[in-house]
């Protein structure tokens, strides 16, 4: 996606009781799954740039400057090509705009801290839930009816996210061997956990917002707006707690920078991007590739291998994804059919 992309993109009237397709709006499906596919890859990065960051910054702090340089990367472009759009949003937007920062933060500050207590693996697994609960709000909030295909990949790719958490917390030792109720509700990796879905909550809310306002604004606007507005409260946050954002070493400062520059403006952007052209259920379900990419580089990087379970749940996640996909296109594809006949 380049610049000219972002400058140049018009965004199409918004019909709530209908599906969007990428060739509905005039984006070919191709390139709106290329961008999906860089978007997976760009995100899959942002476990490894955290841990590196961790080992001197708190999470907090990893996240409050991550939003922070994204915005001032952003703010030159913004305030100048798009300051008359900026200054012709309405109340409502921009209040809706400010609400998705809120809930940015919000992600960004359970799902960073968790990474504290549990794996990376489990961490972006629970993360990762977040189609689940788009899923269930997008009919409510968005008018968004859900697809048969949509829901059998997402059904699939949860699963396969399930098994992958099972692999940190059971072993097999003539036959399935998991840890007892009372053990998983006084452990660290649960409290973890608990952070990581909160985070699928959060996330959740992020997307649907997005949904409703990217039909109406351009890319550079809304991203300016809310990544500024979830690096404002997390830099409260973090004075609140009295951490500190100096005193550390260049290096962690250029792992939170390229947490930035890859997972945030990269990967956060083009799932963005795709939101003004596709239902948000299924945008949320695409982000279900991450604890495959999170996982592969964990073990190359982290030395953190992937078990059996661990292959097996990637392979029901990557199946989940082809099936959403799969069954988007056909829709497109029988739409554009249509189209074409009712013209003819």
């Amino acid at each position: 996606m380049t610049e000219s992309d972002t400058t140049q993109e018009r965004v199409e009237p918004h019909n709530p009781s209908t599906d969007v397709t990428p060739k509905s709006v005039g984006i070919g499906g191709g390139r709106l799954g290329i961008a999906l596919f860089i978007a997976i890859l760009a995100v899959s990065t942002a476990s490894i740039f955290i841990r590196f960051a961790q080992s001197e910054a708190p999470s907090l702090v990893i996240a409050a400057l991550r939003l922070t340089f994204a915005s001032l990367a952003l703010a030159p472009i913004a305030l100048t090509r798009h300051r008359a759009e900026l200054k012709a949003l309405s109340r409502g937007e921009i209040l809706l705009g400010l609400l998705s920062g809120l809930f940015l933060a919000a992600h960004f500050a359970t799902w960073i801290s968790s990474l504290e207590y549990t794996t990376v693996a489990s961490s972006v697994v629970f993360v990762s839930t977040g189609p689940l609960w788009v899923a269930l709000l997008s009919p409510i909030f968005l008018r968004e009816p859900l697809t048969r295909p949509i829901l059998i990949g997402m059904s699939l790719a949860l699963v396969g996210g399930i098994i992958i958490g099972l692999a940190d917390a059971c072993t097999w030792n003539n036959g399935l061997v998991c840890p007892s109720l009372s053990q998983i509700m006084h452990g660290r990796m649960l409290f973890g956990n608990f952070l990581a879905l909160a985070g699928a909550w959060m996330v959740a809310g992020y997307l649907i917002i997005g949904r409703k306002l990217r039909v109406k604004m351009s890319l550079m606007p809304y991203i300016f707006l809310v990544y500024s507005m979830a690096a404002l409260c997390l830099l409260i946050v973090v004075a609140i707690a009295h951490e500190n954002l100096f005193g550390y070493s260049w290096l962690t400062y250029v792992w939170i920078l390229l947490l930035a520059l890859i997972p945030q403006l990269i990967g956060h952007s083009t799932y963005n991007w795709a939101l003004a052209y596709l239902p948000a259920a299924f945008v949320a379900v695409m982000t279900l590739g991450e604890p495959i990419g999170s996982s592969v580089l964990a073990y190359f990087i982290l030395k953190e291998a992937p078990g059996f379970t661990v292959i097996a749940g990637g392979g029901m996640i990557l199946v989940g994804i082809y099936f959403a996909t799969r069954g988007n296109n056909k829709k497109s594809n029988t739409k554009d059919t249509k189209d074409t006949k009712e013209k003819t």
